[in-house]
């Protein structure tokens, strides 16, 4: 049943901005409600991407922080069940310019709705072009978002101040899954609408995927490529990995800081050499710091669908897909083990990694994008590609 924001052409109520952001630096920002009355805490960072807040909202990689869409108008298209990239809501909240009501075929619920539905707290008619300046310049931030009334706008920007951060932090853990388990035994979900409507085929290879904070679009993908694919917790050892006898691993996209996940590490260290691997996003960047590079933090971050990409090997540049607040440092790197594969033509930052004397590469971005863009989809075509000649 759809559900439209109430009272949205009431001028009092548009006026009435008793909900706030509170920036670390003492910035408030104030808006009003439209997701759950509870108050939470996050990491502000900023989205370029003119749609797919659903499957944003729904990327275990948003864990901790909170969403900030610099396309004005968000929600316009409502929410359905099959676009999302994972069962829940993992983002801490969103923020948005405005929310208008929604009108679409595919519809089953408004935007706001579903954040209520979800417990996850939202403000529009906040000043996002001044909010994401402040973030261009001053680089992400910590923040408490208060919808319930509890604190005031001073005690917000102390408890933003007082807390951890992502930093050093292992947020993988919150959301792994608890158990492995085989990923659409019986097909239903790796077919999407507008995306791969034809009859899957037969499977001829087996895949084990880490789940750091995996991406459903992710595991389509994968099957699509004929690949049986076993899904096993972020803290699954090599030994048992291997014990799985498949013939591929796949890294997975995760959320907050690669330092801190120093069992997948570990892990991936003793896979090298082993077993073909390929990573994508948090997966690329513990494949680097298995083969001895570091990883830092970047200003702000890459968040959105049109960050250019090239790739050294062909000159092939390519617009893509990202969310990622850290990097694999270049000048880290061992050039005996590992080579860098691409380059971000905005910044200059690390976005692939190939093994030189072992099956392996990484990419920062995202080839499976949904919804898009699809100019590195190949890469798990490439995959299965290495997987067959290793």
């Amino acid at each position: 049943m759809m559900v439209e924001q109430k009272n949205r052409w009431s001028w009092k109520e548009q006026r009435d901005k008793s909900s706030f952001l509170a920036l670390e630096d003492g910035t408030v920002l104030r808006g009003q409600s439209i997701g759950a009355s509870v108050d939470t805490l996050g990491e502000v960072v900023f989205n370029t991407g003119m749609t797919g807040y659903q499957e944003i909202l729904t990327d275990p990689s948003y864990s901790g922080q909170l969403v900030t869409m610099t396309f004005p108008e968000q929600g316009n298209y409502g929410i359905n069940r099959e676009d999302g990239e994972q069962y829940k809501i993992f983002a801490n909240g969103l923020l948005v310019h405005d929310a208008p009501p929604c009108s679409n075929w595919r519809t089953s619920m408004s935007l706001s709705a579903y954040l209520c539905e979800q417990g996850i707290p939202s403000l529009a008619g906040i000043d996002t072009r001044a909010l994401t300046i402040r973030l261009r310049d001053c680089g992400t931030m910590r923040a408490y978002l208060s919808v319930a009334g509890k604190l005031t706008p001073e005690a917000a920007v102390e408890c933003a101040r007082n807390w951890d951060g992502l930093n050093g932090q292992d947020y993988v853990c919150k959301v792994t899954t608890a158990a492995a388990y085989e990923w659409d035994a019986d097909g239903r979900m790796s077919t999407s609408w507008g995306c791969f409507n034809a009859p899957l085929p037969a499977t001829d290879m087996h895949i084990v995927a880490y789940d750091f904070g995996i991406k459903w679009n992710i595991l389509r993908r994968l099957r699509q490529q004929r690949m049986r694919v076993t899904v096993v917790p972020a803290h699954t050892s090599a030994r048992e990995v291997l014990a799985l006898k498949p013939d591929g691993v796949f890294l997975s996209n995760g959320p907050a800081d690669p330092s801190a996940v120093t069992y997948a590490v570990d892990a991936i260290r003793d896979l090298i050499g082993r077993l073909p691997l390929f990573g994508i996003c948090l997966g690329h960047q513990l494949l680097g710091l298995a083969v001895g590079g570091n990883t830092r933090r970047i200003k702000f971050g890459h968040h959105g669908l049109n960050h250019p990409v090239k790739d050294l090997r062909t000159g092939k540049v390519e617009i893509t897909s990202q969310n990622h607040n850290y990097v694999v440092d270049a000048d880290s790197l061992s050039s005996d083990k590992a080579e860098v594969s691409h380059l971000n033509l905005n910044d200059g930052t690390v976005e692939g990694l190939r093994l030189l004397h072992a099956p392996g590469f990484s990419v920062q971005y995202h080839p499976e994008a949904s919804p898009g863009p699809h100019d590195s989809m190949g890469l798990f075509a490439r995959f299965r590609e290495m997987i067959e000649h290793s």
